[in-house]
């Protein structure tokens, strides 16, 4: 079955007491019981499972070629109980461009849980080789990155991790399953912010971890959802999942559009670099287009006059909105230091651009008259 379609059937039924089309939204927090006290639709208490998270779940997985799949509160929750799962002693590799947040939790979290980690540019296979420890039991990759767009050779480093025993967990979000699917290169845990592309409309909060086995980590990862708590609402489960029936023809629009304003961001003379993998001049450019079906709605760029003239042009935009987040239908800009805020590694000059449904001339226009003051 070919994406597409697959986006629009995974996890579909037809209620059966009402032959409704939609799904229902399951509000209810707990579930009743028969006379012998067992479960009669299968479900007991909101926390544990509910038929909102068990249909989106069952629509993730086969979007990534995985066995199973859990949704979380948010995109970090999802990430968080990823790396709880891990044992006590272990050792994580994490991107040294990894996303801001993930890497707060490995300075100020993981410590307390004896967890250590390191950070490495992951598209050095030989760095990372030579990072990897005996007690290291997870590889994190991201690709592209958040916010410098960097590409990971997902299959080269799948190999290194594998060959010493370590888990290789990949962060999706950017790419979404209809341009990259990590588990056919050797991933072993697919995240995303459901927030973002999946979710389409800047209307819900939600994460999720995607597993190519339904296996002892699997179980582990749901139990600590389970205790700790960490899901998300039955209706932005819905939400979510309404997002994923049309996320196959937005990822192409919208990709189609970034790719367009890219190439006319190179043209500028008040642009010094543009950071998409869409673009030859992109150092990972060949590594995406062989693990890739396209590049994405994501770019990000630096203004050559630095700090000061990049805030100037986030600040002249007119159809962009400024505003943190990404994967609407509706295009954002952001000086992505200053969201970031204190102890940002992202450059001053950088501005980072989510790509949505408008026509890609319109944005041009907006980003040129914004670069050039007029």
């Amino acid at each position: 079955m070919r994406f597409e379609t697959l986006a629009v059937h995974a996890g579909h039924r037809i209620d059966p007491a009402t032959g409704s089309v939609a799904p229902p939204i399951y509000l209810s927090t707990t579930f009743a019981r028969d006379p012998e006290s067992v479960p009669i639709g299968g479900h007991t208490y909101i926390r544990e499972s509910n038929p909102a998270q068990e249909q989106l779940e069952d629509a993730l997985s086969p979007l990534e070629g995985g066995e199973a799949a859990l949704v979380f509160a948010s995109g970090m929750a999802a990430g968080i109980a990823l790396l709880q799962a891990l044992p006590p002693g272990s050792h994580v590799l994490f991107p040294d461009d990894v996303y801001y947040g993930f890497r707060a939790a490995a300075g100020e979290v993981l410590p307390n849980w004896g967890i250590r980690s390191d950070f490495v540019a992951m598209g050095d296979l030989a760095a990372l080789a030579a990072a990897i420890r005996p007690e290291t039991r997870l590889v994190w990759l991201e690709t592209p990155s958040n916010p410098l767009l960097n590409v990971v050779d997902l299959a080269g480093a799948a190999a290194l991790a594998r060959q010493a025993g370590a888990l290789v967990a990949v962060d999706n979000t950017f790419a979404t399953p209809v341009l990259q699917r990590p588990i056919e290169h050797g991933a072993d845990v697919v995240l995303h912010s459901t927030t973002k592309y999946l979710g389409g409309h800047s209307d819900v909060q939600g994460g999720a971890l995607v597993f190519a086995r339904r296996d002892p980590l699997w179980e582990r990862v749901g139990h600590l959802r389970h205790i700790l708590g960490a899901v998300a609402a039955p209706f932005n489960d819905w939400l979510v999942l309404r997002g994923v029936r049309t996320l196959a023809c937005r990822m192409a629009a919208q990709s189609t559009g970034a790719l367009a304003v890219a190439r006319a961001l190179e043209t500028l003379p008040a642009v010094s670099v543009v950071h998409y993998p869409g673009l030859p001049s992109h150092p990972g450019h060949e590594i995406a287009r062989r693990q890739m079906s396209g590049f994405g709605a994501m770019l990000s760029f630096r203004v050559a006059g630095g700090r000061e003239a990049a805030l100037e042009a986030v600040g002249r935009a007119r159809l962009f909105t400024r505003a943190t987040s990404l994967g609407g239908v509706e295009s954002l800009i952001e000086h992505r230091a200053t969201s970031e805020g204190p102890g940002s590694r992202t450059p001053p000059e950088l501005i980072r651009v989510s790509i949505g449904l408008e026509h890609p001339d319109d944005l041009i226009e907006d980003l040129a008259q914004a670069l050039g003051g007029s």
